[in-house]
């Protein structure tokens, strides 16, 4: 079967890449290979590695990106872009790109269990060797850490009506599929709000499935591991989707742009941090009226670049 996916912010993220024909480049977040295919065409003379931990996708992009013979795949996670980078002997990179979004065949493959619109087994691991799946979380957290993770990572106002009602329902029967958690969630979300705005398991099934692939706990160190491998002048671009992804690295940017990180009421530094990204966003940027109509996917996604100093 033939999925489609149209990468978001595509002109502006290749171009906030700033890219040299003679360049290394790192697409941390393989998926389609839109941004790669595009940072091939202009680092003719290059190499471009692209990452990613969904073995689906490592074949998909080997398939679309054939013809250029300066393109490596990895399977792996972006956390580990130091052992990748050692692995192929590669110290210092020219720049780095992360689409920190869910790939649209992802989304579209319902045996993958992300969509709340197919009744499929609870699953939405991006890597498939991983154990734990949402099925674990829905049916092993306790209603505390389920009313957690949907407020904190789905933002979601009817977080501790929602863990309730799962808590309760799964004393009946153990929570299986995407079906049966759709249907407790609209039964816990009162029927005047499910008719406003999107779809009422949106939110729950963004969190669940930012837990299940800790998306979030290795943001942070993952970018500043990417910056180090920078060289002078190398650019760093991040695509996010949600507000606490852009908050993280709109903060680590922050930090990487300081030459001290102690406490203000310290008399003198004691950190020793020094200096290493200048932002070239101050603030991120964000889809045309023209992407939006062509690609909803697009509407909550914001680039941020920054570049080693």
């Amino acid at each position: 079967m033939n999925y489609n996916h149209t990468s978001v912010l595509l002109k502006e993220s290749i171009d906030g890449l700033n890219i040299k024909k003679d360049g290394i480049y790192v697409d941390a977040t393989l998926g389609g290979g839109g941004h790669t295919c595009e940072i091939l065409k202009r680092a003719i003379d290059g190499k471009v590695i692209g990452i990613d931990q969904d073995d689906y996708a490592i074949d998909r992009a080997r398939e679309r990106l054939k013809e250029f013979d300066n393109f490596t795949a990895v399977n792996s996670n972006f956390k580990n872009i130091d052992k990748v980078l050692n692995e192929l002997n590669i110290d210092k990179i020219d720049g780095i790109i992360f689409d920190l979004g869910v790939s649209s065949f992802q989304l579209d493959i319902p045996e993958r269990g992300f969509s709340y619109n197919n009744d499929m087994p609870l699953d939405m691991r991006m890597d498939k060797s991983q154990t734990t799946t949402a099925r674990h979380i829905v049916n092993g957290y306790d209603e505390e850490e389920l009313t957690r993770i949907l407020k904190d990572y789905g933002e979601e106002n009817w977080a501790a009506r929602i863990a309730k009602f799962i808590v309760q329902e799964r004393e009946i029967e153990f929570i299986e599929t995407t079906g049966q958690l759709v249907s407790i969630i609209k039964k816990a979300i009162p029927k005047q709000v499910r008719q406003e705005g999107s779809h009422p398991a949106k939110r729950t099934f963004q969190a669940i499935r930012i837990e299940v692939n800790k998306e979030l706990e290795i943001l942070e160190t993952t970018i500043k591991s990417a910056v180090d491998r920078l060289k002078h002048k190398g650019r760093i671009c991040v695509i996010t989707f949600h507000s606490l992804e852009d908050r993280i690295i709109k903060n680590t940017y922050v930090n990487l742009n300081k030459d001290c990180i102690c406490p203000p009421e310290f008399p003198q530094c004691i950190c020793d941090h020094r200096r290493k990204l200048k932002i070239i966003t101050k603030k991120p940027i964000v889809a045309s009226d023209e992407e939006l109509n062509e690609n909803r996917r697009a509407r909550s996604a914001k680039l941020r670049i920054g570049e080693r100093v």
